[in-house]
């Protein structure tokens, strides 16, 4: 339609021009001729007929060259139309694409994109989402081919890439690959917050404690995380390598371990009874022995208690001192009582320590308290009594279990 117009406009423009020519010309007595010789040569003709040949003439050949150069450009208009057609059909596949693969149709939205993701604007979404779509419908071969196709189609998206390859990897718990890709990741930008969050993602899922804790610093630093989360995190991460360093590792190993746990984590109930128990186990009571009589007397905790009579003190009598400087703050704790009574037998004070017994029993039954009372009373030759202490803390034991089945069903 264009074309038209210009080829109409100039054919009006060249009659006009002409019509005004002759009409200027015509107007002499004398309008003129023209001569043009050339060799033997030579053509004689009126000024008025010369001018709009002339006028004419122009226009063939403006015309004649806009048509040439409509020609050249033919070649070009059509390998630039056809690339529209095709960039226009890639989007619209896209778009199907991600119509398919969030309403499940894996299949069929891995194969239209595909089909069109070479004459896509943005390959990369393509090849992204469709392995996205392959890993949903368990083809991980294909998942991995088109993780590869993105790469060399988009050579400057590593981070992009290598964060869908990562989330992918840890969805299908292949935590070693992933964490691979995620460290790459992290050695070219310590700073991406995607990748840190990824990161902590998979070393909690694979149970990479160590890996957390390095990794803590980071997190804060850059703002991946909310404060409390960075709070639950650590108290997590060094409870966990607590535990693990208290199945492995020595009392050197946990102590340094200690030392590096910020102070409002050492304090929690929670945390510190893992560390007493762990050093407890590994025969250095009297290492911690203070620090648990210290943490007692700041907050009373009844596993803390329990510790407090596990520990093989170097001083028993002044250990069994030291706990009963509680007794007027917490005169009816069974348990408690039950480690007085404990300390005592140590101690070879079996009268003071069948009267702890007795009153731990009286204010709360409890399976230890009937099994220190019955082991003394069997030391002291009460067969009868102790074999009653033995009955009822097996039937309060039984009864435990069955509140805890019923509780679970």
């Amino acid at each position: 339609m264009k074309n038209i117009m210009y080829f109409l406009g100039s054919l009006f423009l060249a009659i006009v021009s002409a019509f005004i020519a002759n009409k200027l010309l015509g107007g002499f007595e004398n309008p003129g001729y023209v001569l043009i010789g050339i060799g033997f040569w030579s053509m004689e003709t009126s000024l008025i007929v010369f001018v709009i040949s002339l006028i004419l003439g122009f226009y063939v050949l403006y015309i004649f060259f806009r048509f040439l150069g409509w020609l050249l450009r033919l070649p070009g208009q059509m390998k630039n139309r056809g690339k529209s057609i095709n960039f226009n059909r890639s989007q619209e596949a896209l778009i199907a694409g991600l119509v398919d693969s969030a309403e499940g149709n894996w299949e069929k939205a891995e194969k239209v994109l595909i089909k069109h993701a070479s004459h896509s604007g943005a390959p990369l979404i393509h090849y992204l989402t469709a392995a996205r779509a392959a890993q949903s419908r368990g083809a991980l071969d294909k998942r991995d081919e088109y993780l590869k196709q993105a790469a060399d189609q988009a050579p400057g998206s590593d981070v992009a890439i290598g964060l869908t390859q990562a989330e992918l990897h840890l969805s299908e718990k292949q935590f070693e690959q992933a964490l691979a890709t995620l460290t790459r990741l992290h050695s070219i930008d310590p700073t991406h917050a995607s990748v840190l969050k990824l990161l902590h993602q998979g070393y909690q899922q694979a149970g990479d404690w160590e890996g957390i804790r390095k990794l803590i610093p980071s997190l804060n630093t850059h703002k991946v995380l909310m404060e409390a989360e960075i709070k639950l995190l650590e108290t997590e991460a060094f409870s966990k390598l607590l535990k693990q360093t208290a199945g492995q590792g020595s009392v050197n190993e946990i102590e340094a371990l200690w030392s590096e746990i910020p102070d409002y984590i050492r304090n929690m109930k929670g945390v510190s009874a893992i560390y007493f128990a762990a050093m407890i186990d590994l025969g250095a009571s009297a290492k911690i022995e203070g620090a648990l009589a210290r943490a007692l007397s700041t907050t009373w905790d009844q596993t803390l208690v329990v510790l407090f009579g596990n520990v093989q003190s170097l001083d028993i009598e002044r250990q069994l001192e030291n706990a009963e400087q509680w007794l007027p703050m917490h005169p009816r704790d069974a348990v408690f009582l039950t480690v007085l009574g404990k300390l005592s037998i140590k101690c070879g004070d079996e009268q003071k320590a069948v009267s702890y017994l007795t009153k731990s029993i009286s204010i709360e039954p409890t399976v230890p308290a009937y099994q220190i009372m019955g082991d003394l009373l069997f030391a002291q030759g009460d067969k009868d009594q102790a074999s009653d202490c033995y009955k009822q803390g097996l039937e309060l034991a039984s009864n435990e279990v069955i509140s805890r089945i019923d509780s679970i069903s």
